[in-house]
């Protein structure tokens, strides 16, 4: 049995939060003297020192606004700080409200189609299976969509770990290929795999699941019948990349730069029953990793989606 944590470890848990802290935080005691400060506080305030009383102008500076959380700790009463910079709180909930209108947008169709159907189901002489099997599709696909929504809060909020050494990518690749071969073969899409026993990616596995089953998704449903779709592992000087590309029907030149926002979807895409956030969801998990991803058109026709990592992790 696990021996129980000292009060001391507790102690210094709670510092190195404070200290990787990509927020402003600082922690006053009653006094208002600093008792610690994240990394980011002592790059940003000038005149912040430890064990001295914060310049209340310093709270305020440059139009910063401050929040302050009293709590005690022991018999020890202690202030919370955390500093935003202008504009960051107005742009963090424009954000969250545009996000919950499309939200309830791409929900608001299944739920038609799926009211649509019962009622339907009750009229006289109604194929009863024939429309439950297509209600439970559109419950299906409800259900995508706040999975989706749900795994993309987590990964914006820093809750889902992405990065936690190297593996290799082999493995989960072709796992993730012989999951969607039915899909694939249905659709009429031949999947590939080019990679070697050895590449590495600096990502978890599970993670590595989602980028590499979304990107393959998004060539099964949005590529056409007839299509090839290739996983490639790329290494050299510049890093790692990890490549899906397909030679299928491709994406406008002008929706290239647009494939990675949420709920965004091409024209030929926009009637697909697709969530709309599988790019997206693949942009954060590699952007949490240290690297881009990038849409390009395949040589010849088709899409390519690059994501690169940095040499060296």
């Amino acid at each position: 049995m696990q021996a129980p944590e000292s009060p001391r470890a507790d102690v210094d848990r709670a510092r190195a939060l404070i200290e990787e802290s990509r927020e402003i935080v600082v922690v006053l005691d009653e006094s208002r003297r600093v008792v610690t400060a994240s990394r980011r506080a002592r790059e940003s305030l000038d005149g912040l020192i430890e064990g001295s009383v914060l310049p209340d102008e310093l709270l305020h500076l440059g139009g910063r606004t401050p929040i302050e959380i009293p709590y005690t700790l022991g018999e020890r009463q202690e202030t919370l700080v955390y500093l935003s910079a202008p504009g960051e709180l107005a742009a963090y909930q424009e954000l969250r409200a545009g996000f919950t209108a499309a939200v309830s947008h791409e929900l608001r169709t299944p739920l038609a189609r799926l009211m649509a159907l019962l009622e339907s189901a009750q009229l006289p002489g109604a194929d009863q299976d024939d429309l439950i099997g297509r209600a439970k599709v559109e419950v299906e696909r409800i259900g995508e969509l706040i999975d989706d929504v749900l795994f993309l809060s987590e990964l914006e909020s820093g809750r889902a770990v992405v990065a936690l050494g190297s593996i290799r990518a082999l493995p989960v690749i072709d796992q993730v290929v012989s999951e969607a071969a039915d899909r694939a073969a249905a659709a009429g899409v031949e999947l590939r795999v080019e990679c070697t026993a050895s590449f590495d990616l600096p990502l978890r596995a599970r993670m590595l699941q989602v980028v590499v089953g979304n990107l393959v998704e998004n060539a099964i449903r949005y590529a056409g019948p007839g299509v090839t779709c290739t996983v490639s592992c790329v290494e050299d000087a510049d890093g790692r990349r990890l490549v899906v590309s397909d030679d299928g029907s491709g994406v406008p030149e002008d929706d290239l730069p647009r494939l990675f926002e949420r709920f965004y979807r091409a024209d030929q895409a926009r009637s697909s029953r697709g969530t709309g956030l599988g790019l997206a969801i693949v942009k954060h998990v590699v952007a949490a990793a240290d690297g881009t991803a990038e849409a390009t058109a395949t040589p010849g026709g088709g899409l390519t989606v690059t994501c690169s990592f940095p040499a060296g992790l």
